[in-house]
């Protein structure tokens, strides 16, 4: 059975509920849904759950939202005196492990967000995100490389390139990730939301911030520079234990996304996954 056939039970039998979700209460400001991403955004949590009163999730918040209202409103007003459910996306999706993975990425692509809970046996929900699905890609047999995975643009910016434009950029492509031009470094939601929390103290004492230009206080984070011959289970391990996962490979950028919809493909193969795990139980 191809692994898209499979049930996240089957693909992930040992670790499925192994990372619990991060929550946030929906009356918390916004201030404070900054500070806990930085620690989280990219991590197998990735979002922050918005919960009630009784720990019901309400909707989720991550690097997307808190961009977007910084283009709104780049004050620090946006910080201190919004609440998270005021900008949350209210399309918090619940899984069960019984669902497919070709179902999951289906629903990953339409909801634009690779993120999902799944109610555990604590009584609570456990993340899963792209980087959790890497654990798929590591652990299975195939002889596929990056060279074949679909060519995807890089999108790069520029010393001249401003806070707007890098933003405004992101949302354009569709991704959360720029790489700065003719290297491998880049810049992300993450490391932009970490500069506004620990450089700029909440926009506090700026009121210029998105007609700053990119310069060195950013502290970008390096993609893996790899070769087109790579496997997908060599890269999967790799990306998987990546604080900042991203690889590149002459002018092709590759994410964990990109490893997730390559485990839908007829060469990747599921018996040798099963011994795998086998061997990990013994």
């Amino acid at each position: 059975m191809p692994i898209g056939e499979r049930n996240l039970q089957d693909l992930l039998p040992l670790s499925l509920e192994s990372t619990p979700c991060v929550s946030i209460r929906r009356e918390n400001k916004v201030w404070v849904a900054a500070s806990m991403l930085i620690h989280y955004l990219e991590s197998f949590t990735d979002s922050l759950v918005v919960t009630d009163d009784e720990s019901k999730p309400l909707g989720i918040v991550g690097g997307k939202e808190v961009l977007e209202n910084i283009l709104k409103n780049p004050s620090s007003a946006f910080f201190d005196d919004t609440v998270v459910e005021d900008i949350m996306d209210k399309n918090v999706d619940i899984i069960s492990k019984e669902i497919t993975l070709k179902d999951l990425l289906q629903r990953w692509t339409q909801t634009r967000r690779a993120f999902s809970i799944l109610p555990n046996r604590f009584k609570g929900y456990s993340a899963i995100s792209a980087r959790k699905l890497l654990e798929i890609g590591a652990n299975c047999e195939t002889e596929m490389t990056v060279s074949e995975l679909p060519k995807k643009k890089i999108t790069t910016f520029t010393y001249n390139d401003t806070l707007k434009d890098i933003i405004n950029s992101m949302f354009e492509n569709k991704t959360r990730k720029l790489v700065f031009k003719n290297t491998s470094s880049f810049i992300s939601d993450r490391i932009i939301i970490e500069y506004v929390v620990r450089e700029l103290n909440y926009l506090r004492q700026i009121d210029y911030f998105l007609d700053l230009k990119f310069e060195e206080p950013f502290r970008l984070a390096e993609a893996k520079t790899i070769t087109e011959n790579m496997k997908i289970p060599e890269i999967s391990k790799i990306m998987f234990g990546m604080l900042h996962p991203l690889a590149i490979y002459h002018d092709q950028v590759i994410s964990p996304w990109d490893l997730c919809v390559a485990l839908l493909y007829d060469k990747i193969e599921f018996s040798v996954l099963c011994n795998n795990f086998k061997q990990v139980i013994k």
